[in-house]
């Protein structure tokens, strides 16, 4: 419990035997729940996350959003907190980001990175990372033209949020695009207070095999957020 809420963390998982570990021995002790949920694993991803205290959903249909939409789904806390399996997020920052969502009365958080260190990238993967990064920028601005969302780091994978808010946030997709939709649905709400909020990201090496394809994943992003639009300019909205 933290400032009698209780606190989730929710982690989607494909293969992360090695960075659940890393992600779970870093959270704060006033996590109530851990929500991992193994998206058809081959590796002892399950395994690890058990021994540590998880809760493993098991959600054999692949997906980024699909995954997710099954473990929040499963998730029983106040708020809930949401992570990637690979141990490049800061769980360190949880507890000022859970404070902010408090003391300022708001109802969802998606965490700006602030990049402070490259040190720990390995060498081969800085042309990697520029280009997510590029990529990113892309996608975020695309957000701010098409929907007036305005945010700098539209693919953040770290959200804090209250629970109750979930029914009213329309996520259809089940891929990557999940998370600039569920950043959509939460600030173009009216009935929502919503904020982007920066947190020190040092962008360490991750932990296993990445599963992003930085050039399919990224058009299909782009895409969905054409498509969205349309759909939402077609339903009056």
């Amino acid at each position: 419990m933290y400032s009698d809420k209780k606190i989730s963390v929710v982690i989607p998982c494909y293969n992360e035997e090695k960075g659940i570990a890393k992600v779970i021995k870093k959270l704060p002790d006033f996590v109530d729940e851990i929500i991992v949920i193994d998206n058809n694993s081959t590796d002892r991803t399950s395994e690890v996350a058990r021994t540590l205290g998880g809760k493993v959903v098991f959600e054999a249909r692949k997906g980024y959003g699909r995954a997710y939409k099954t473990g929040l789904q499963a998730a029983q806390g106040d708020i809930i907190v949401t992570m990637d399996g690979d141990g490049t997020y800061p769980a360190l920052a949880i507890p000022y980001l859970v404070d902010v969502l408090i003391e300022e009365g708001l109802d969802f958080i998606s965490a700006r990175r602030i990049f402070k260190s490259w040190d720990l990238l390995d060498k081969r993967n800085i042309k990697e990372a520029v280009l997510r990064f590029i990529g990113n920028k892309v996608l975020s601005l695309t957000v701010c033209l098409l929907f007036g969302c305005y945010l700098n780091d539209s693919q953040s994978g770290m959200w804090i949020f209250k629970r109750e808010i979930l029914p009213r946030l329309k996520v259809t997709s089940d891929g990557m695009p999940f998370s600039e939709e569920l950043k959509i649905e939460a600030f173009k709400d009216g009935n929502l207070k919503s904020r982007e909020v920066p947190v020190e990201f040092y962008y360490a090496k991750r932990e296993g095999d990445s599963k992003l394809d930085l050039w399919g994943d990224g058009f299909r992003n782009l895409v969905f957020l054409f498509k969205k639009r349309f759909t939402k300019l077609n339903s009056n909205d």
